[in-house]
């Protein structure tokens, strides 16, 4: 969670994007009287290639909004040297030839990466660090430069521009009753799903020849595949990260698409051939990168949720799951009952009380409203109901800023009262030492020493829960499989 006593979001850090350009056709000679040797007085980068191109200029309008959403870009040289020596192996590709790109890593745990005409192009640290190697990521990016040179985005966008206007038709001039007309939509419906499924395996096949040709492993797609199919089983368990911020989220992904996708590495390398993976560079690359939440959003260590910059914590019973967003903190437990934490300004003037009754809580019930010191600090109460779910609404005021606890749960539910007091109460604000102590966690990069075993390795890990499946996950161990003395490994730890 992301804000300050403000209305306005927490800043985050701005930094540098890296910018990778390359415009090649054919072989390059470098000249070697260095002396005569003057720089380009209209240098290749993305700009100078787009100028004048009307799908990169929208492009660049939306690259800020990208950014708000996925946590803004971070920064970390040698990660960024990393990523743009793979992209730079893809553009030998005969298919991007006269391409420019421009590469940012999105400062966000989601597992993404997506591409916009121009040029512009995106990966989470979330991806990186599930990843295993530059061919895996090689094949990630070769799919989404797939979309933008077969004009996927462009294609789409017509037909759903013919959907919505066959949908306005049906419904306001044939009448939403006509049963063959609601049949052509629903056809409609699926002829638009078919095409993005078909999208989808088009750019799979596309980028698979890409990452073939630029000498990485052919057989990296389909890995990451099931990778993604993994992390996905594991976040419906431990319902971290936003889901609709994830790569699954528009892009399917389901068995058959493995079993083509290894089709297609079977036509292009035999699986014992030795297309590079590139492994060692890529582990050195994000060993120290940031794993999870960053310190501006507040870390989530078990039940615990604690914010460094704001200085306040609190803690969620036991089987609930945290889920923390720039925007707000959510908590999901049993029998559909949820949390959400978040800040609001309001005038030091203004009682909580009379806050309450401001207008923001819908279905609010006024004479529930209680004042009440919680930990030492001015807190207001109340209940509310709406549409079959009853909610207790308590506000905390510390310093300048009004910290809200909403709580939910179903009309017929018996918890809620136990729950929002739970949470309320275990609201607490952070010390400096406590402060101090916290951390980020990080993806460290270790070596397997001989006597170690994948229980004392994901021993090793800190912050997080379920500590032997998530090795498992981040190092794409099988069932039964073991790290052997030698190899490097990921860990995640606040060290």
């Amino acid at each position: 969670m992301n804000f300050l006593p403000s209305a306005r979001s927490l800043p985050r850090k701005t930094v540098l994007a890296l910018t990778l350009t390359a415009l090649l056709s054919g072989c390059q000679m470098i000249p070697t009287d260095t002396g005569s040797f003057m720089p380009s007085s209209n240098p290749v980068t993305v700009d100078t290639v787009t100028r004048g191109n009307r799908l990169a200029r929208l492009a660049r309008q939306q690259h800020p909004r990208i950014l708000q959403t996925y946590g803004g870009e971070y920064s970390d040289p040698k990660l960024e040297r990393m990523v743009a020596k793979v992209v730079g192996s893809l553009t030998l590709d005969e298919q991007n030839t006269g391409a420019a790109y421009r590469i940012t890593i999105l400062n966000s745990p989601n597992v993404n990466a997506f591409a916009l005409p121009g040029g512009y192009l995106y990966v989470t640290r979330g991806l990186l660090a599930l990843a295993n190697d530059s061919a895996e990521l090689a094949a990630v990016l070769a799919h989404e430069m797939a979309h933008v040179t077969a004009n996927h985005g462009i294609e789409r966008q017509k037909l759903e521009a013919e959907e919505k206007f066959a949908s306005k038709v049906v419904n306001e001039v044939v009448g939403g009753r006509d049963q063959a007309a609601q049949a052509a939509l629903v056809r409609g419906k699926l002829r638009l799903a078919q095409f993005s499924r078909n999208q989808e395996l088009e750019a799979d096949r596309i980028g698979i020849r890409t990452t073939s040709h630029a000498g990485y492993d052919a057989f990296a797609a389909a890995r990451f595949l099931q990778a993604m199919d993994a992390y996905q089983g594991f976040r419906s368990v431990s319902g971290a990260t936003d889901a609709s911020l994830d790569f699954l989220a528009s892009h399917p992904n389901a068995p058959r698409r493995i079993e083509l996708a290894q089709r297609h590495a079977r036509e292009l390398q035999q699986p014992d051939a030795a297309g590079k993976r590139d492994r060692e560079s890529f582990l050195a690359g994000i060993d120290g990168m940031i794993y999870g939440d960053s310190p501006e959003e507040g870390f989530v260590r078990g039940r615990d949720f604690l914010h460094p910059g704001l200085g306040v914590a609190f803690r969620v019973p036991q089987r609930f799951v945290i889920d923390n967003s720039a925007k707000a903190v959510t908590a999901v437990g049993p029998d559909d009952i949820a949390v959400r934490f978040d800040g609001a300004t309001v005038p030091q003037g203004t009682s909580l009380s009379d806050y309450l009754t401001s207008g923001w809580v819908a279905g609010l019930e006024p004479e529930t409203i209680r004042t009440l010191t919680i930990n030492g600090y001015p807190a207001a109460k109340g209940r509310a109901s709406a549409d079959g779910w009853q909610f207790d609404v308590t506000v905390i005021r510390s310093g300048g800023q009004v910290y809200r606890l909403l709580t939910a749960a179903p009309a017929t539910s018996g918890d809620l009262e136990r729950v929002a007091d739970s949470v309320s109460q275990s609201f607490r604000v952070l010390d400096q030492t406590e402060r101090a102590a916290l951390k980020p966690l990080r993806i460290r990069v270790v070596t397997v020493q001989p006597g170690e075993t994948l229980g004392s390795l994901a021993a090793q890990m800190r912050g997080v829960d379920r500590k032997v499946e998530l090795f498992r996950l981040l190092n794409a161990l099988s069932p039964g499989a073991t790290p052997s003395a030698g190899t490097r490994v990921k860990i995640v730890t606040d060290q």
